[in-house]
């Protein structure tokens, strides 16, 4: 096996992944430094221990799970509610027998988050008709790509082959998924919670080194150290006044340059792990770096953020809960006016802004509130001009000037 060059009867050794994708093999990783990060290596139920890989991780799949879902019918050029579908039934009651949709939807992107192979649901039909949604634990199910290009995937749960159409499955744009191309960080900031737990509940206080003019011996110093851990060692007896004895002197420990630097390092992880999952800093309640400019921008890049998530999982729920027939006319939406909710000033402003240039009638904003329609509210009017206003008689032309022709 030659190295270098690579020529065109030599090819790079690869090997496919569970979605196809072609990547180099593990002894190119190993020759290049690929496996330099294996002493931070952590397992899953560590990395859920880091509070930003749990915060960031819950943050995601609660928030699409909290959007409402919408079942639509194309109507001509637009689209309008269906909720008397089968499918808008079945997702408003609940999926199966033991969840709801909630759950089915926030376990559907926990695992597309924390899991190579996504997150997999099986659609039950009877008579050509879904009536149930069950969500299938990672292990129980496999995927599996074809090798012809197409990456088209079938699928067994358990020994048992089940069909494309009939399986929601959302997963990554990579061959890996967020958690383990975050790996690198989050062992970095396991390991510093490990060092800093370790330091208060180990390091002797007040920290530095005694010195003694006279031989001790090794008893001498065995008793100097027993007698010192007992009144100084812990995180209780930190700050006690130490007592010296036979002209020792004390002399204080600096902190080092890494010490120094341990709360910078610890924080910079945490914004790598933020940038894997795409969630800002002041969702990590973070707010170090927070100003009222950036703020706006980060919560733009929250929801863009949130894109790559709903999109795929709206085009798969769609695929696998109508028929071919149906696809083309129905679809299913999440919400994102519900993004607005959790600002009440700003959800108003927008309203009032659409009213006012007339994108939306009045009964059209309060059903964004949830509240019903009042008498006259379907009027497309500027409430804050009066000449607009519905029923408002239409402005007459002003009197013409007499000719100086005649």
């Amino acid at each position: 096996m030659r190295l270098w060059p690579f020529t065109r009867s030599e090819p790079i050794e690869t090997k496919h992944t569970a979605s196809g994708t072609a990547v180099p093999a593990d002894w190119m990783f190993e020759l290049f430094g690929g496996g330099a990060v294996a002493d931070y290596a952590v397992t899953g139920r560590q990395a859920l221990e880091v509070p930003a890989v749990s915060s960031a991780i819950s943050l995601i799949s609660g928030s699409i799970a909290s959007l409402g879902i919408l079942v639509e019918k194309r109507d001509g050029t637009t689209w309008t509610a269906a909720p008397e579908h089968p499918v808008a039934r079945l997702l408003e009651d609940a999926p199966n027998d033991w969840s709801d949709t909630y759950t089915l939807i926030r376990d559907l992107v926990v695992a597309a988050l924390t899991c190579n192979e996504g997150g997999l649901a099986w659609v039950n039909r009877r008579d050509g008709e879904p009536v149930e949604i069950v969500h299938y634990a990672q292990g129980s199910f496999t995927a599996d790509y074809s090798s012809d290009g197409r990456r088209e995937p079938s699928y067994r749960i358990g020994n048992r082959p089940v069909g494309n159409g009939d399986v929601i499955h959302l997963r990554g744009p990579f061959d890996r998924c967020p958690l383990s191309l975050a790996s690198g960080a989050i062992g970095v900031v396991h390991k510093l919670e490990r060092h800093v737990g370790s330091f208060f509940s180990q390091a002797a206080r007040p920290g530095g080194v005694i010195t003694s003019p006279k031989q001790l011996g090794d008893e001498g110093v065995k008793r100097m150290l027993k007698g010192w851990k007992a009144a100084h060692e812990g995180a209780g007896k930190a700050g006690r006044t130490a007592i010296l004895w036979d002209g020792a002197t004390w002399a204080q420990m600096t902190m080092t340059a890494v010490d120094a630097q341990l709360l910078e390092t610890w924080q910079h992880a945490i914004l790598e792990i933020g940038r894997h999952f795409r969630v800002p800093p002041g969702a990590l309640y973070d707010f170090s770096r927070q100003t009222w400019s950036n703020m706006e921008s980060a919560q733009k890049e929250w929801l863009a953020g949130l894109e790559f998530w709903l999109r795929p999982l709206e085009g798969a729920m769609r695929r696998a809960l109508f028929t071919a027939e149906e696809g083309a006319d129905y679809r299913i939406r999440f919400d994102r006016d519900d993004f607005t909710a959790v600002d009440l000033t700003a959800r108003a402003t927008a309203i009032s802004s659409l009213i006012s240039s007339r994108v939306l009638n009045p009964n059209e904003g309060r059903d964004w509130l949830g509240m019903g329609p009042r008498e006259g509210g379907a009027e497309f009017a500027n409430p804050h001009t009066g000449a607009s206003q519905a029923g408002a008689a239409a402005p007459q032309n002003p009197p013409q000037e007499p000719s100086n022709d005649a």
